[in-house]
């Protein structure tokens, strides 16, 4: 006897089916290629009140580093603090065993930054969103 399912939306998926999915997920990845020592890295940028002025957040996992998100307030761009942050956490993915990076931004969030620090395009989709691309970055480390 099958079970008749249905597709719900979720309020807030991290607080309950995210992990369920992810699991799932995470779990036939390991049943088919073995386990991929994954590690998250966050890395905040923050003032003597601790006032978080930006960061970056990353993932380790089958020897590749993936760069999720890297943010600096705009009054402190351009002072070297992203270039600090992004080489803080390729540094913890080389100690984690990674030998590859990885990441993607848009043609508005300053690709050449990623440029300047060895990246290099290696997909790109137009107008996305509209009147700008996404760009797909690799590094090896």
């Amino acid at each position: 006897m099958n079970e008749e399912y249905q597709i719900v939306p979720i309020e807030k998926p991290e607080e309950s089916a995210w992990g369920i999915i992810g699991g799932g997920l995470s779990k036939y990845n390991i049943d088919q290629v073995g386990d991929n020592n994954f590690q998250r890295l966050c890395y905040a940028l923050q003032n003597s009140e601790g006032e978080i002025a930006g960061g970056i957040l990353g993932e380790v996992y089958w020897g590749w580093l993936y760069v999720d998100l890297l943010w600096v307030k705009e009054e402190l761009r351009g002072q070297g603090y992203g270039h600090r942050l992004l080489t803080q956490l390729e540094e913890e993915g080389i100690k984690l065993g990674a030998k590859k990076a990885y990441l993607d931004t848009f043609s508005f969030q300053v690709p050449g930054f990623y440029k300047d620090h060895g990246y290099q395009v290696f997909g790109e989709l137009q107008d996305f969103p509209p009147g700008h691309q996404r760009y797909f970055f690799k590094k090896e480390l």
